[in-house]
């Protein structure tokens, strides 16, 4: 059996009106994230770990953020068309572990539901998806409240 763990990173600015998506979950805010999808930092950071691990280049490679057919994209959709090509390699996903660093708002009552969003997703167990929630102690344009950084690791494993 092959192991392989691929690693992920996004960041996104927050803007003021915009609505807020997380680990596939609407999160209650008065601002969210500027992207060309729908900014779920997340799941983007998760897409990259998921793909780095099969070798398969990254979420720009497969979603560029100058196409207009991701234009507004649900981050959701994305992350399971990922999982459809690592199947398509013969590829499982295993686990996932995501870290995510917003000063506010405080992501302690959605933790569970984004990990049963993304383990219905990536077709695991919730308790293969780890999220952490942290902040930056009011440093770096994390803490001043100007985006957001997401952190992914995930581990996947192919018959030989």
């Amino acid at each position: 059996m092959q192991l392989r763990i691929g690693q992920g990173y996004d960041v996104h600015a927050i803007g003021a009106g915009l609505p807020m998506f997380l680990g596939g979950v609407q999160i209650d805010c008065p601002f969210g994230f500027i992207a060309h999808s729908d900014g779920d930092v997340a799941i983007h950071a998760l897409c990259d770990a998921l793909l780095g691990a099969a070798a398969l280049g990254d979420i720009g490679l497969h979603f560029p953020d100058n196409s207009p057919e991701w234009k507004g994209a649900d981050s959701k959709d994305l992350l399971a068309r990922v999982v459809k090509m690592l199947s398509a390699e013969g590829w499982k996903v295993n686990n996932a572990d995501i870290t995510i660093a917003l000063q506010a708002p405080k992501l302690r009552p959605y933790i569970d539901p984004m990990r049963c969003v993304l383990a219905g997703i990536l077709g695991i167990d919730a308790g293969a998806v780890s999220v952490k929630a942290t902040t930056t102690e009011r440093l770096g344009f994390v803490g001043r409240g100007e985006g957001c950084e997401v952190w992914a690791v995930a581990t996947i494993t192919k018959e030989s």
